[in-house]
């Protein structure tokens, strides 16, 4: 390892959007050395980092000479779309995976996890299928039958994601999986719909002193994509305990230090495993004002080997998305004031400074307290509706 005097570690970071542009934050104030890498230029993360490089994830040559140019002592994954099997051939010559190789492969891949998940813990899960062709994928709904969710086994956010329900839509979404996957694998996940009462991210944190949980947290959906998230979401004391289990049940399978977002649908008191994503979670943007350490910090501490205390909840807060709603590289951002000064709580931003927009891209976030839940959401939604991107 060549980190530098006056760096705890040298981080690879791979993968930099707004989630690792707020770890690397959190990362570089604990004293670390951290090296941005992403498939292009001026990314959020790289303009925080030490240094960058620019390839793509999936170019297994050029992500290892990363590796060995920087010589890092811990390789974080960010995104999905990685050559998980050059991260395994370094883990295996000692090189610190985060949390692990065995878990970014596993949890990069939606059958992977999910056979974790289902066949070798045996947690309750949506009834599914795989599939690699449009007959497969009419195969697999004649056994989940309809409605049913069609997605890619790799990708992020909930991109390539259709819910369908009539036989006549299955092309269509099995066209805009392939369309929307990340990585090289046409492979899609067909699944039950679960009618669920709602759905919620439990931010679990694994480090050397063992598990800590989040309070858990609400979010919505449009598109696939987050839109709004709320914490703490309310759900019964039964039902948060069986999610932690699971949760724990899951992450200790995995192995290795960090923080994990796992999803779960909760119907009456029943819990049922969704995903799980080894890193900080986009609906958990919301803890950038509703604890005492946010996820990112969490996360830090946890690949450090630093110790992470009980998380303590300010108060309920609330996110909401500012997206952009076309294509451009020239455009600045107006309202912010406005934002800010939204009435009856308080409010925060967070701009990305992504380098171009594209219809229905996360280019910031409004944050909030409040009372409660609903006028947290509320003050949240008005403020990240006065944010407007000026397109020139």
């Amino acid at each position: 390892m060549t980190t530098p005097a006056g760096y705890i570690a040298t981080i690879l970071l791979l993968g930099s959007g707004e989630l690792g542009r707020e770890f690397v934050i959190a990362a570089k104030r604990l004293g670390a050395r951290v090296i941005a890498c992403d498939a292009y230029a001026n990314a959020p993360a790289m303009q925080v980092a030490d240094a960058c490089e620019v390839f793509s994830m999936l170019d297994g040559a050029a992500l290892a000479e990363a590796i060995r140019k920087h010589q890092p002592d811990y390789v974080v994954p960010e995104v999905e779309a990685i050559r998980t099997e050059v991260l395994a051939e370094f883990e295996a010559a000692g090189t610190n995976v985060v949390p692990s190789a065995r878990a970014t492969i596993m949890t990069m891949n939606r059958d992977r996890i999910r056979e974790v998940a289902a066949v070798e813990l045996g947690l309750r899960t949506s009834r599914y299928r795989y599939a690699e062709s449009l007959a497969e994928v009419e195969e697999a709904v004649s056994f989940t039958g309809l409605p049913c969710v069609i997605k890619p086994v790799m990708s992020s956010s909930g991109k390539g994601q259709s819910t369908v329900r009539e036989a006549g839509a299955v092309a269509a979404a099995w066209d805009y999986a392939v369309a929307n996957m990340r990585g090289d694998r046409a492979r899609v996940i067909v699944e039950e719909f679960i009618a669920f009462d709602y759905e919620i991210t439990l931010l679990t944190v694994r480090s050397r002193e063992g598990i800590t949980f989040c309070p858990p947290i609400g979010h919505r959906q449009e598109r696939g994509d987050y839109q709004e998230s709320w914490q703490p979401a309310a759900m019964s004391a039964q039902a948060l305990a069986d999610a932690q289990d699971m949760a724990r049940k899951v992450v200790d399978d995995l192995g290795g230090y960090g923080l994990f977002g796992v999803e779960f649908f909760v119907r009456g008191e029943e819990v049922i495993f969704s995903e799980l994503s080894p890193r900080p979670h986009d609906t958990g943007m919301v803890t950038l004002i509703s604890q005492n350490l946010s996820e990112f910090d969490l996360h830090a501490r946890a690949v450090l080997g630093l110790p992470v205390p009980e998380v303590e909840l300010y108060g309920p807060a609330a996110s909401a998305v500012i997206l952009a709603d076309r294509d451009s590289a020239r455009f600045t951002f107006a309202g912010l004031a406005e934002a800010l000064a939204t009435p009856g709580g308080g409010v925060d931003l967070r701009i990305f400074a992504k380098p171009t927009t594209r219809p229905w891209r996360r280019m910031g976030v409004a944050l909030a307290r409040a009372e409660d839940t609903d006028t947290a959401r509320r003050i949240a939604a008005e403020a990240a509706g006065k944010v407007r991107i000026a397109y020139d």
